[in-house]
């Protein structure tokens, strides 16, 4: 179908790479326990459009540009390190404010104790955005991914492509969704109880650490 080939292996790769935890997907989840859904989605839909923008320069050949010039990937990849990490710093000040006022009970201040920034300060849909695009690994990923199921005979490859990357973010969509439900439901236990939200914050900032690490460690 207009280029595609083993279509079922295709959808099956796809759902298990979905599912797998990345910063984009955490930082959406973060977003949709602190601000609701409708906020949520405004940072789901940076996710999307990094991720069509990261589509569409892998399949012009980007990603073989990035992988034969070193210095190249090692800037794209030291700029999206250091932009996890300051959110990671965000993060983890944010919980040290949560652990020093987990006494207090004012429900206003417990609905704000996450420590995220109003939506206007926030921009949760640019912060999503630049997670995405700052990914030089998504850009190898989407390529060396899509190729496998892309037939070199047939006339118009552009097709298979964007079917591809039609698909992948009908997945995604489904799945920023579901954690933006489930992270709305979340929100009244942190607003409860600021421990817990404390530990969930600095959980996150741990991991967007870690992410950060990986990227600067990993290699074109």
């Amino acid at each position: 179908m207009l280029g595609v080939t083993d279509l079922p292996t295709y959808l099956v790769g796809l759902v298990l790479i979905v599912l797998l935890p990345g910063p984009n997907s955490l930082y959406v989840l973060s977003v949709a326990a602190r601000r609701g859904v409708r906020v949520g989605y405004r940072a789901a839909m940076g996710v999307w459009c990094g991720d069509t923008v990261l589509m569409v320069l892998s399949a012009a050949g980007v990603a073989s540009l990035l992988q034969g010039n070193p210095l190249l990937f090692g800037i794209v990849k030291y700029a999206g390190a250091g932009y996890l990490t300051w959110l990671a710093v965000g993060m983890l000040r944010a919980a040290r404010v949560l652990w020093k006022s987990r006494h207090e009970r004012s429900g206003e201040e417990a609905a704000d104790a996450t420590g995220a920034a109003p939506e206007a300060v926030e921009r949760p849909y640019r912060r999503a955005l630049l997670i995405s695009l700052f990914n030089p690994k998504a850009i190898l990923f989407f390529i060396s991914f899509f190729v496998q199921f892309v037939d070199p005979e047939y006339a118009h490859p552009a097709l298979s492509f964007v079917l591809l990357g039609v698909l992948a973010n009908v997945a995604s969509a489904l799945y920023l969704s579901a954690l933006i439900f489930g992270g709305t439901r979340l929100a009244a236990a942190f607003r409860r109880r600021k421990r817990l939200s404390a530990g969930a914050t600095t959980a996150a900032g741990a991991l967007f650490l870690g992410f950060a690490v990986k990227l600067t460690v990993s290699s074109a």
